[in-house]
């Protein structure tokens, strides 16, 4: 049985998609917010999962509170520590102390729009397609690895909310299926590069609707 950690700091959607995704071989350890009042915490207590908080603003720097998160996190044992829009630039070395056993999902298909505002600035870019990529995280803030990716083709009366909200719904398809990948051994990153199965360059794929 493998532990996940799951870090919000808000409702957390793609944590409520994994843990209602049943997967195989894995327990979710602990929900762990960096905000008191993060509404997701609420709805994993009331399913039974432990839940923590480690409040940044109680500590002086980045560094303290990441070194505060990863006492937290490592008092649960994680095979696999989960981002589900977690609103903290990490440093790093507490990237380098989950490598490889640490994913992100991010709304758009990195490595375009890093960051924040990812829909409008893609329709400000004229794009004719956005989606969501799940990585494993690196220092490097929304650039690492890529592991799995989603698109959603953008019509001509989209906005940002209308294309967050089909985006939304791929993430919640793409998060736990690559976390269920991860868990079965079938995902895991060598020497950098992604590797799924027996290829190194297989990746998920969710078709655009």
């Amino acid at each position: 049985m493998k532990n996940i950690v799951i870090l919000i700091s808000g409702r957390g959607s793609n944590m409520q998609a994994i843990v209602n995704a049943g997967i195989s071989g894995a327990r979710v350890a602990a929900v762990i917010a960096n905000r008191p009042d993060a509404a997701g915490l609420a709805w994993a207590a009331e399913r039974g999962i432990a839940t923590e908080v480690v409040d940044h603003k109680l500590y002086p720097s980045r560094e303290a509170f990441d070194a505060a998160l990863a006492a937290t996190i490592d008092s649960h044992q994680p095979d696999l520590v989960v981002l589900a829009g977690f609103m903290r630039i990490l440093t790093e070395g507490f990237t380098r102390r989950y490598e490889g056993r640490m994913l992100n999902i991010h709304p758009s298909l990195l490595p375009a729009f890093p960051g924040l505002h990812t829909h409008q600035r893609a329709l400000e870019m004229g794009c004719k397609v956005a989606g969501c990529t799940v990585h494993f995280v690196t220092a490097e803030l929304d650039h690492g690895p890529i592991v799995a990716q989603g698109v959603v083709t953008l019509q001509d009366d989209d906005t940002a909310d209308s294309i967050a909200a089909r985006v939304l719904t791929l993430e919640h398809q793409l998060y736990p299926a690559a976390v269920r990948r991860f868990v079965a051994g079938e995902l895991a990153l060598h020497d950098g590069k992604v590797k799924c199965g027996d290829n190194p360059a297989a990746s998920l794929m969710s078709p655009a609707p």
